[in-house]
């Protein structure tokens, strides 16, 4: 089963990434990593560090010539910031001298419940791993699964909906199933909104936003295309693929909220609108409708899948809103890092990493295959046998 982890701090010398569990054989490359390492630093709205760091992946391991070895598979991305904070974030004992050691918690961020759950004095210690920095290693391990995906014909990708009061419905059917097209629309907008109307208002409320010193949320959309029938399990709790990509979803920084296909909007309808009509189509069962977002019973049922996340503001506001400083006990503004006004363009792209490690996963399990070529073999009969029973008059 393909599993990772990650490691490393915001300002700390760099950040590893591992993921185990891949076929040997699978062509990869630094250079494949690039298109998404790129994506995930636009965006209006985001920050100087943008400018700093150029998220350039190199393999440490599992690696050989372009080709996966079935081994776990290690990267690194160097933080070129870290000259900067070599004194403070070293590895090597150095004396407390206190310099940019962070005191005051941020409403809303991990600061103060990390130091209450570790007993950190300095909140530093809590904010460098708590950080959004850390999703550019997962950003690149998704990279590395879409390549796997694109194996077995799967495709994902992702657009944003809505940033403050500015949003849209989202792009209709025939756009989202022309990668050309849907790739020219995202790539085209500073805030990856295929509506250009839309897409001026995101920006004009990122503007009033930073004007102040205030930050903006919003929600996102992903979409995977050419998955099979059959993915994930309604067996066990912890087998449900919605489950599973919720939790993952979840457990992007800032991401309050998840929905898959009609999503809170189905809690208001009738049954009658919310469920997708099984017919007979050219010989198969089909679909009338994809109101499950591509998901039934916690198992992929062959639909599109359609998930959305909701992005709360960042924490770190220009104009801090009122805290405690934990050495006196006294009021005190919030801290002030160097911070986003808005990165919902960016939550989108580890979104859709998520998505992919998510449903790398799922195949993973299904399939097995040590190698490419045996991951390949088993899919192509996995495949065989649901044709055969997606035709309602077929032998048991």
């Amino acid at each position: 089963m393909i599993r990772f982890f990650t490691a490393g701090e915001s300002h700390g010398p760099g950040l590893t990434g591992v993921i185990e569990g891949l076929p040997a054989g699978l062509e990869v490359s630094a250079k494949d990593l690039e298109p998404d390492m790129a994506r995930r630093k636009m965006g209006y709205g985001r920050g100087g560090r943008m400018a700093i760091e150029t998220d350039a992946v190199r393999f440490v391991s599992g690696i050989r010539k372009g080709r996966t070895l079935g081994g776990p598979v290690t990267l690194w991305i160097e933080n070129r910031d870290f000259k900067n904070w070599d004194q403070i974030m070293g590895a090597d004992p150095a004396p407390e001298d206190g310099v940019r050691a962070v005191n005051v918690p941020r409403p809303g961020h991990a600061d103060f419940v990390g130091g209450v759950k570790f007993g950190h004095r300095d909140l530093r210690n809590v904010l460098e791993r708590a950080s959004a920095r850390e999703t550019a290693t997962r950003v690149a391990l998704g990279a590395i699964s879409r390549k796997y995906l694109s194996l077995f014909g799967v495709f994902v990708r992702s657009c944003v909906l809505s940033i403050g009061n500015a949003g849209f419905q989202g792009p209709p059917d025939e756009v989202w199933n022309d990668p050309d097209l849907f790739s020219q629309a995202i790539l085209s907008s500073e805030v990856f909104c295929p509506d250009p109307k839309t897409s001026g208002r995101m920006v004009e409320e990122i503007r009033a936003a930073k004007k102040a010193g205030d930050t903006l949320g919003g929600v996102f959309e992903v979409r995977a295309f050419g998955l099979p029938v059959g993915l994930g399990s309604y067996t066990q709790w912890d087998l449900k693929l919605d489950g599973r990509l919720a939790q993952a979803l979840m457990s992007i920084q800032a991401i309050k909220g998840v929905e898959i296909g009609l999503g809170f909007s189905a809690a208001g309808l009738p049954g009658s609108r919310v469920h997708d009509p099984i017919l007979v189509r050219d010989g198969m069962i089909s679909r009338a409708s994809n109101g499950s977002g591509g998901l039934e019973g916690g198992v992929t049922n062959g639909l599109p899948l359609v998930v959305r996340a909701a992005m709360k503001p960042i924490a770190t506001l220009y104009s801090p809103l009122a805290s405690v400083d934990i050495r006196t006990g006294r009021e005190s503004p919030a801290t002030v890092e160097r911070s986003d006004i808005c990165a919902v363009p960016a939550a989108s792209v580890v979104g859709e990493a998520m998505v992919c490690l998510m449903l790398a996963q799922a195949i993973s399990e299904k399939i097995g295959g040590d190698s490419v070529e045996e991951a390949l073999a088993h899919y192509r009969v996995t495949m065989e046998i649901a044709q055969e029973r997606m035709h309602p008059w077929a032998s048991p």
